[in-house]
């Protein structure tokens, strides 16, 4: 990192710093919780926004309601490259700050809007400034602690994201269930108000890159390997979302559980997602190529056995738990991976990863959605979420083979 990325506040007192990280903290968790909240409200958002075809075809509801999900994928999709290379050279801590007001508004913007068109227009918005937010803040955050602590920075951050999958998502499904599920965005949208206003009084100074163009970001497209990677993400990846999507419909509907234990479900799912979380940094620092060909033949197989077995409460919860621990090894090594082959392009490197796993997320939703409205049931996006996670392996098997035939290629 040259001078002029230096924070003018990496030597401030600990104190200070952990503010700082924790201001950036706030907002990963609603990040989270936006991104995810969704999934468990599925019936309840298509019996409000679609009442009529709920009412005919609840089915048909549920499934036209997941592009919801894919809407805000779309938007982290378009938002994280675009956003993150275009104000790579401004001080990082304002970036923040807009980010994170944008945020807030467009999730604002979900409570009020009164159509299911309009709603699924506030959640492309919504999904925008998500990429950049987790781009441009690992930078801020590797940096905040000082020399020698930039990995617990960052880790700290995308601590609230897999803190949200534990408390946040659960909460806001359980409230959106008994008060509406426009309730579960105005949490959100507050929690975005706070982390803006926390992020203007504690995020120190943080001048950007003042040489970075948009042309020279938008470089790192011309490396093959990026583009492998990110395939690695957007296909592999999404057999996480194709079963996750659709997880209320499926403790519900399959296992004829309550729908008070879908919050419950969730919770396991999230915890399983933190542990993943912080297994995978570790595997992925020993040996990233076996952490990540293992992880998406492991996942292939727990959707396997979750589809088989989903009937019955218990063996749900079990594979729901083992789903979220795989999937989320996974995350660190595809972002790691990524780095890797990125150059000197790390900046928007770091903001293309949520790119690449909300393409999984809108892939894995969409190809859930398109076959329960075909009839197949919901068990079906997990057999589709196992064949995504066995097609992201092949891509995976392909990308290391040609580092095989190229290495001097992986580190140009």
């Amino acid at each position: 990192m040259t001078s002029a990325t230096r924070s003018t506040g990496s030597s401030g007192s600990p104190g200070t710093a952990r503010l700082a990280l924790l201001s950036l903290a706030i907002g990963s968790f609603g990040i989270g919780m936006t991104e995810f909240v969704v999934m468990g409200l599925l019936p309840q958002i298509s019996a409000d926004l679609l009442p009529a075809l709920s009412a005919t075809d609840p089915d048909a509801a549920i499934a036209q309601t997941g592009w919801l999900i894919s809407l805000y994928a779309l938007g982290v999709v378009v938002g994280a490259p675009t956003i993150a290379a275009s104000v790579a050279k401004y001080p990082r801590h304002r970036v923040m700050l807009a980010l994170a007001a944008a945020l807030a508004l467009f999730n604002a913007l979900t409570v009020v809007m009164p159509t299911f068109e309009l709603v699924a227009v506030s959640r492309f918005l919504s999904g925008l400034p998500h990429g950049a937010y987790f781009g441009i803040g690992a930078l801020v955050a590797s940096d905040v602690l000082g020399p020698g602590k930039r990995a617990q920075g960052v880790a700290f951050v995308l601590t609230g994201l897999t803190l949200a999958n534990v408390v946040g998502v659960p909460l806001g499904t359980g409230l959106g269930q008994h008060f509406g599920w426009r309730v579960a965005f105005m949490i959100v949208a507050a929690i975005f108000t706070l982390a803006a206003v926390l992020i203007a009084f504690f995020v120190p100074a943080h001048v950007g890159d003042p040489g970075r163009t948009l042309r020279a970001e938008l470089g790192v497209f011309r490396i093959p390997q990026v583009w492998l990677t990110l395939g690695i993400g957007a296909i592999g990846f999404g057999g996480f979302f194709a079963a996750y999507s659709y997880i209320a419909s499926i403790v519900t509907e399959v296992a004829g559980s309550p729908a008070w234990v879908v919050p419950i479900v969730l919770v396991v799912m999230g915890v399983g997602m933190t542990i993943g979380n912080l297994l995978g940094g570790r595997l992925a620092d020993r040996d990233l190529r076996r952490t990540l060909l293992r992880g998406l033949g492991v996942l292939a197989i727990v959707q396997v056995l979750l589809a088989l077995t989903c009937g019955w409460i218990v063996t749900l919860v079990v594979f729901v738990f083992a789903v979220g621990v795989v999937s989320s090894v996974l995350s660190p090594s595809i972002q790691t991976r990524l780095m890797d082959v990125a150059g000197d392009n790390q900046s928007i490197a770091a903001a293309l990863n949520h790119s690449a796993l909300n393409i999984g997320n809108a892939t894995g939703a969409a190809l859930g959605g398109a076959v329960i409205a075909a009839g197949f049931g919901f068990v079906a996006p997990v057999w589709v979420g196992a064949a995504l996670a066995a097609a992201g392996l092949v891509i995976a098997l392909a990308s290391f083979r040609a580092d095989a035939r190229r290495p001097a290629a992986v580190l140009a």
